[in-house]
């Protein structure tokens, strides 16, 4: 085991160098900006997206009477337009309005503000709640409550409180939306550059000279590492230029809501989570590349990779806000959507195992990936010394 990771090291170093010191690498930094700025513009609006969504749940706690009325008042509305127009009405049982905190820090199906007083003399506490949707359907409703004829607004005094759970959930949820796009983005930008390196090295026949001279397993895993470390180095120009450029144009960074883990340890997280992605997404096209024939062929073989993996970002994108349920706990067992629920989780969990765990999942996974294209190369390429394409590779593998 020794020898095959030391080999490994000798290829990343040789193949990062090649990288490194080539001027392809230099345009190489420069591709990545539009799609960047896209992708950065897609994440704002998808992040107003999470913070609208969801039905907002009012808490009413009054009497028995000015509940029937609120409760009359929106059976009415709901009949003349969507039921989701308006907010939920949620009867609290005696002596809530003493503590409405209590209530607004309720974890199971989190209340967005909590209604005390009476129907001439209403209190909505919440928080950010002046100039909302939640506040103007509330008053509506009470309007109707009062009137019972045409309604008009109720005037409703605004008791500002500290976040409540459904507000702390909402924030983060938009912190998770930003970092599982980012990791997507990254991901999808860098690990294509596996496919083009095997390839042309396969071409020139450097592939088989090296396969003679060291274990094939050691050139796959270090050139997964080189590729690894290039990205690297990528992103942390791309880094320190977009700070740079935002320091001189005096541009301040998005004021994204605080994780659950925090954000050095979210930070480290989402590194960690960066690599596991790159190298399971570099392990299915480094397997690819080593059977292609052609850079024609491999760009045919990469787009159903490609159109998979907008499935996986899609699927972690939909068990955003189903933490705990699930179709979110399988999104972190399934090792290509792992990475990404697991980013998401990191922003609203503030358990740290389960990512040990995941993390270690995920590397076995790389590890499988690496082997079974290690016996695919071998059964079909090396064993005929020449390349039968990956089509007929697949069949050989099959028939084998």
């Amino acid at each position: 085991m020794k020898e095959i990771i030391r080999a490994a090291f000798v290829i990343a170093r040789r193949d990062f160098m090649a990288i490194i010191k080539s001027k392809a690498f230099f345009f190489f930094l420069l591709g990545p900006i539009f799609p960047l700025a896209v992708g950065l513009a897609a994440g704002a609006v998808g992040g107003a997206a999470v913070r609208d969504s969801g039905d907002p749940i009012v808490g009413v706690a009054m009497d028995k009477a000015s509940y029937d009325r609120l409760a009359a008042a929106r059976a009415e509305m709901a009949a003349a337009l969507p039921s989701t127009w308006m907010p939920e009405l949620e009867a609290l049982p005696d002596g809530a309005a003493r503590d409405p905190q209590k209530w607004l820090s309720r974890t199971d199906k989190p209340l967005t503000a909590v209604l005390t007083g009476t129907l001439s003399d209403p209190v909505l506490t919440g928080t950010a709640l002046n100039g909302t949707s939640t506040q103007e359907k509330t008053a509506l409703l009470l309007g109707m409550a009062r009137e019972r004829a045409a309604p008009s607004p109720a005037k409703l005094e605004i008791r500002e409180i500290g976040g409540s759970a459904d507000t702390v959930r909402s924030a983060r949820l938009v912190t998770a939306q930003a970092g599982q796009s980012l990791l997507f983005l990254l991901t999808m930008l860098l690990a294509g550059m596996v496919l083009s390196n095997m390839v042309e090295e396969k071409s020139n026949k450097i592939i088989e000279i090296l396969a003679a001279a060291i274990p094939l397993d050691s050139v796959f895993l270090g050139k997964l590492f080189a590729m690894l470390a290039m990205a690297m180095v990528g992103i942390c120009i791309w880094g320190a230029g977009g700070v740079i450029a935002a320091m001189a144009l005096g541009a301040n960074l998005p004021d994204l809501p605080s994780p659950a883990v925090g954000w050095p340890m979210f930070i480290v997280l989402c590194v960690a989570y960066f690599t596991t992605a790159y190298l399971i997404l570099g392990a299915i096209f480094l397997g690819i590349g080593s059977l292609a024939n052609s850079v024609r062929e491999v760009q045919t073989l990469s787009m159903p990779v490609t159109m998979s993996q907008l499935v996986v970002f899609f699927y972690a994108m939909y068990v955003l806000p189903k933490m705990g349920e699930p179709v979110e706990i399988i999104a972190t067992m399934i090792p290509p959507v792992s990475p990404f629920a697991m980013v998401s989780r990191a922003a609203q969990d503030d358990r740290l195992w389960i990512h040990g765990v995941a993390i270690v999942g995920q590397l076995l996974f790389v590890m499988l990936v690496l082997r079974i294209g290690v016996v695919m190369f071998k059964r079909n390429v090396l064993k005929s010394g020449n390349s039968r394409g990956f089509l007929a590779a697949l069949k050989g593998a099959k028939a084998g």
